[in-house]
């Protein structure tokens, strides 16, 4: 078998939006629990939970105020 290779934040930040949307295969998410940087994959969860909880404010602020 071949050593997998650690992947970059860019590439973690996307394999977490795509589990936020839950859309993902499970050969992909093999390949990602061998080669992804657990504290990438931290931080992108914080920047993605940051930026869904300030999409939701921003939306109940537009539905309030009209």
């Amino acid at each position: 078998m071949s050593i997998p290779t650690k992947r970059g934040f860019g590439e973690t930040m996307i394999a977490v939006a795509w589990s936020f949307i839950g859309l993902r295969r499970k050969r992909d998410f093999d390949k990602d629990v061998e080669a992804l940087n657990p504290l990438y994959v931290i931080g992108a969860g914080l920047i993605g939970v940051a930026v869904l909880v300030a999409t939701l404010i921003s939306i109940v602020r537009m539905v309030v105020s009209a």
